[in-house]
């Protein structure tokens, strides 16, 4: 199954996706704060021309005056035309000058003055109430009760829009990096929370690996990268736990293994000890048969000794990949053949018959040396628990492109509890414990066999089975 998440739960995809749609409400709350601010400063913007706008104020003007003659003009423009953009000036009959800006153009207020001196001095009062000048600026006469009383001033051009939302400016930028600041937390908290408490759980994890505990599993929650990670942590954790337990057993099979060796090498050191001291003994008079008796027996044990010692360099070997074998057709009559001669003394001795079938089809490829001791092996047990007079048989035969080479006896066979532990190091069954032997030779037969691709198995079945599977020749 694949690890990569669908793409619509990827970490990745919901960052650009979650960023994109923070940039959105970002850029609605900045509109709308802008449509807000603009509609405060609705006022602002001048009519359609300077003519248009001179000659609104003249009216307002006049009309202020008319109802009300002695209103200050200066506070009444100021309140009513502080936030029109465009500039203009209201000169006044009687020398007040006034506009909407903290100072007004020089040269427009100079020319505007001038301009009304003249009309009074010629008692000039237009009939219509606005007129561009030669200069283009925009004029326009504030007559009351059809006397000239003023003049309204608008110099030419149009200021740029952006003029009006000029003094918003601080307002905006502030507003800006606020909610830029409370977006951006936003973001990181719905976007980057939850997989930043994910990744602290799986560092948590990681953390409880180090110290020890194999146990320690991260949460697979969700369906994004993070997700694929935990679950490939987890199962390295798992592999590691798997490792752990393995070591431990291994540790545990090689301390019992130890003690083991130990053991099986002690029973013949203390024997011969025993014998040996006694021989040294000088006051002891011992008579000739008794010290060739006693001789006997330490060399008994000394070969005991090097048998054992044999068979655990003999299956380190074999186990570690150290011995090399040959690969060629293997005769497994000649083998069974070999088998018999070995033992002919023991089977005449004890009344115990052996018999041998080999199927023509049944073709071995392996090494010859190696089998003949797996087969020596197993010979040794069988004669070991099958009782005087009783049968033992050999028999190969393909089975399902591999031979099956079977090794029979008639003895009691093999305590249930122990058939699973019978193919150990020094395997202690009271029965193989009572009958002697190291309890090496079926573990050499197991690791003969599996060096040949095979597989060995023993069952019960009027007696002790021994059956092994190889690879067929075609298939070796």
């Amino acid at each position: 199954m694949s690890n990569k998440p669908v793409w619509y739960r990827s970490l990745y995809w919901r960052v650009g996706l979650g960023f994109v749609a923070f940039l959105g409400v970002l850029l609605v709350a900045q509109a709308l704060l802008f449509v807000w601010l603009a509609s405060l400063t609705a006022g602002a913007f001048p009519a359609a021309s300077g003519g248009r706008l001179a000659e609104l104020i003249a009216s307002d003007i006049r009309n202020r005056l008319e109802s009300e003659p002695h209103v200050d003009l200066g506070a009444y423009v100021a309140s009513e035309y502080g936030r029109v953009v465009q500039p203009f000036v209201v000169v006044m009959k009687d020398g007040r000058a006034i506009s909407n800006r903290p100072s007004a153009p020089v040269m427009l207020l100079r020319n505007t003055r001038a301009r009304l001196a003249a009309m009074n001095a010629r008692q000039f009062v237009p009939r219509r109430p606005v007129r561009e000048s030669p200069a283009g600026r925009a004029e326009a006469s504030i007559v009351v009760n059809g006397e000239l009383v003023g003049l309204v001033a608008v110099p030419p051009g149009r200021p740029a829009p952006m003029a009006a939302l000029r003094p918003l400016g601080p307002t905006l930028l502030l507003s800006g990096i606020v909610l830029l600041v409370m977006g951006a937390g936003a973001a990181a908290l719905l976007i980057f929370g939850p997989v930043r408490r994910r990744l602290r759980q799986l560092e948590d994890a990681a953390t409880r690996i180090g110290a020890g505990d194999a146990t320690a599993r991260a949460s697979e929650h969700g369906g994004d990268e993070v997700a694929a990670l935990a679950r490939s942590f987890n199962r390295m954790a798992a592999d590691l736990q798997t490792r752990a337990a393995a070591l431990a057993a291994s540790d545990q099979t090689r301390r019992q293994l130890l003690a083991d060796v130990s053991h099986e090498l002690m029973t013949p050191l203390t024997a011969m000890r025993g014998y040996l001291e006694t021989l040294a003994m000088t006051e002891l008079q011992l008579d000739p048969p008794t010290r060739e008796r006693y001789l006997g027996v330490v060399e008994q044990e000394t070969r005991r000794m090097e048998h054992i010692v044999g068979d655990l360099l003999d299956l380190a070997r074999l186990e570690g990949g150290g011995s090399v074998l040959r690969r060629e057709f293997v005769d497994i009559g000649a083998l069974f053949g070999r088998v018999a001669a070995r033992h002919d003394r023991e089977l005449t001795e004890r009344d115990i018959g052996l018999s041998s079938r080999v199927d023509a089809a049944a073709r071995v490829v392996g090494d010859p040396d190696r089998l003949e001791q797996a087969l020596q092996n197993l010979a040794a047990n069988a004669l070991r628990h099958t009782p005087d007079g009783g049968k033992i048989t050999l028999s190969a035969e393909p089975a399902d492109q591999r031979v099956r080479i079977t090794v029979r006896d008639s003895g009691p066979g093999v305590a249930p509890e122990h058939l699973p532990s019978i193919f150990e190091r020094f395997y202690k069954a009271d029965v193989a414990r009572a009958t002697g032997g190291s309890g090496l030779g079926l573990s050499i037969v197991k690791a003969i066999v599996e060096r040949h691709g095979g597989t060995i198995s023993v069952r019960n079945e009027r007696g002790a089975v021994f059956e092994i599977l190889l690879p067929g020749a075609l298939n070796a």
